[in-house]
């Protein structure tokens, strides 16, 4: 069996699926259907009924592409809290395991409801904020308001 520590998970053990070959640098190892594997990991670890670990943690969060400050954001708490979940310095709190847990369920199994929500968030995250301002006028019997780019 091959031990597969490529992921992030220290107990990790390929029977087959793999192969081994030779390159420039030495011997490596190709993984057939690297994503679905990641998948059937993801999908064990989420149904589990134990505690995450840190490195379990960790591998889902990454596996949802949600940086360690977005994570913290969508959980109410601090990106510090977070990284120390992920390291074992902390257990993880409950309702925040659970509700990564629901996260990785909807947005990768399932119905994927949630995979349109994330694919924004995680481009929310890399836009840059861009000068605006927000003109309101009003109409009628209401307001309405939009949101311009100011110009530098």
């Amino acid at each position: 069996m091959y031990r597969y520590a490529g992921c992030g998970l220290p107990n990790v053990f390929l029977k087959n699926g793999y192969k081994v070959v030779k390159t420039p640098y030495g011997e490596g190892v190709t993984i057939h259907d690297l994503d679905g594997l990641h998948l059937a990991l993801g999908s064990i670890i989420v149904s589990s009924p134990h505690s995450l670990s840190g490195a379990e943690f960790r591998f889902i969060r990454a596996e949802l592409e949600l940086s360690q400050k977005m994570l913290a954001e969508l959980l109410g708490c601090n990106e510090q809290a977070v990284a120390r979940w992920e390291k074992g310095r902390s257990k993880v709190d409950a309702p925040a395991e659970r509700l990564l847990r629901l996260l990785y369920k909807q947005a990768k199994l399932g119905e994927k409801k949630l995979a349109v929500a994330l694919q924004s968030l995680r481009v929310l995250e890399c836009a840059l904020p861009a000068p605006r301002k927000f003109v309101a006028s009003e109409k009628g019997a209401g307001w309405s308001a939009k949101s311009e780019r100011m110009r530098a």
